[in-house]
């Protein structure tokens, strides 16, 4: 595996890949890797002939400082990962090489990103975006692929490749999830013993609507069943339930009567945790 910490260099990697007539998947993380982000490789693996990837914490997506410095860290054992995993080239850049002095260029989806999750996190998604689009002009992949657990990033990211004509597809991947339903994320390193515990509320809370949806409830009535079942639970706390059309994250005004995406999130100690589930009635 290569292991690049400049831009052009990493350019250089793949314009070798390039000649050779090879085809380039990205899986885009912001380090502290685990099985979640293996199964994005794997999937690049079968989609391209060469798999790249890069290893930002992203300043711009975080809306405290403080959940930024906490960000967990192992760059070590993330290239072991990635090299293990099959990658071929790896990009580290410095936030300086991301955002040059005198930066002032940003990305956003006006709708999607002011929505739902969005709310919670002012500005979040536009620091996704703005990222992400650097990040496709740098290893101009052919595919890149994300995991469905951050569904709503998922999708701003798919109305920004059709909005701005990338010419990237978007691969999607099913949450990863611990034995006990917990979907895998770095941020779970985090959570002390208790909150850990606690957290697997939201995958039960998601696997009660996967069942009850069957009776073709209201988005109203659904997200009263969800919150009861976290609500039952007084680690968590900061309750946000987005029930909406899993397509085009619509509203839902009536009756569920196709598939619908379900995000949550809510917090447990100082510790934001999201999780989804699409489901049909």
């Amino acid at each position: 595996m290569k292991t690049c910490r400049e831009i052009a260099d990493f350019r250089e990697v793949i314009a070798g890949y390039r000649a050779a007539g090879e085809s380039v998947a990205l899986v885009p993380t912001m380090g502290y890797l685990h099985a979640g982000h293996m199964a994005l490789v794997t999937r690049a693996r079968e989609l391209a002939d060469r798999v790249v990837a890069t290893i930002f914490v992203n300043p711009t997506q975080f809306g405290q400082a403080a959940d930024l410095e906490q960000y967990p860290r192992n760059e070590a054992g993330d290239l072991q990962m990635l090299d293990q995993a099959g990658v071929d080239a790896v990009l580290l850049p410095s936030v300086k090489d991301i955002y040059p002095e005198g930066d002032q260029t940003i990305v956003e989806t006006t709708r999607l990103a002011n929505m739902l999750h969005g709310l919670v996190r002012p500005g979040h998604f536009r620091g996704v975006t703005t990222v992400v689009a650097r990040l496709f002009n740098i290893a101009t992949p052919d595919v890149a692929v994300f995991g469905e657990k951050d569904y709503q990033q998922l999708q701003v990211i798919r109305a920004m490749v059709r909005d701005l004509h990338f010419p990237v597809a978007i691969a999607a991947v099913p949450t990863v999830r611990e034995a006990d339903g917990l979907a895998m994320s770095s941020r779970n390193a985090r959570l002390d013993p208790e909150d850990r515990a606690a957290a697997t509320v939201l995958s039960r809370a998601l696997s009660e609507a996967e069942v009850a949806v069957r009776d073709r409830p209201t988005a109203s009535q659904l997200e009263d069943r969800i919150r009861a079942v976290v609500g039952a639970c007084p680690r968590a706390s900061d309750l946000a339930v987005d029930i909406v059309r899993a397509e085009s994250l619509a509203p839902i005004e009536a009756r569920i009567d196709g598939p619908a995406a379900i995000m949550l999130s809510a917090r447990f100690g100082d510790v934001l945790l999201i999780d989804q589930r699409v489901v049909t009635p």
